[in-house]
């Protein structure tokens, strides 16, 4: 099977669930936001130096795979459920338990890989506005803009701990 099949040529797309789409619809804005954050993970994991970092980073974007399955969806099938969302609460806490206390702002930039994991985190915020302007024309799972909202603050937490 060769990398293009020109079905895409006059502007649209297929979901996952098999419809055609417009390419710049908001379904498809809101999973390429979440493809783009996963692009920005994985050169975070290419550059972080801490192994926990480097596992945990893994991790998330397994999941974000799952994430955009949903968003390419238009079946009421959950990918993301409270579980992933007590997960992420507890890594997040887990780190953030291993941190000194925040006193001040952050400039993001003093390693590759924490600037890599903000401008992660600033493109799942983004992914999260996408979903939220989808929720508002289709049924889109609670779970999933919850799970965005984490998936930043990890990505912070993250990047303060590699930056240790």
């Amino acid at each position: 099977m060769g990398v293009y099949t020109k079905t895409g040529d006059h502007g649209t797309t297929g979901l996952f669930t098999g419809e055609r789409v417009d390419k710049d619809s908001i379904r498809v804005e809101a999973y390429g936001s979440v493809d783009e954050a996963n692009s920005f993970l994985g050169l975070a994991r290419a550059f972080a130096k801490k192994e926990e970092v480097i596992e945990q980073i893994h991790s998330i974007q397994k999941i974000s795979m799952l994430l955009m399955a949903e968003l390419a969806s238009k079946s009421s099938k959950e990918y993301i459920t409270q579980k992933h969302i007590d997960e992420i609460e507890n890594i997040i806490d887990n780190f953030e338990g291993k941190l000194p206390p925040l006193t001040a702002f952050i400039t993001p930039g003093d390693t590759s890989a924490g600037a890599a994991l903000d401008v992660a985190r600033t493109t799942i915020r983004r992914a999260e506005r996408r979903v939220l302007a989808l929720h508002h024309h289709e049924v889109v799972s609670k779970y999933v803009t919850i799970y965005l909202n984490r998936l930043s603050d990890l990505c912070f937490v993250l990047m303060r701990y590699e930056e240790l």
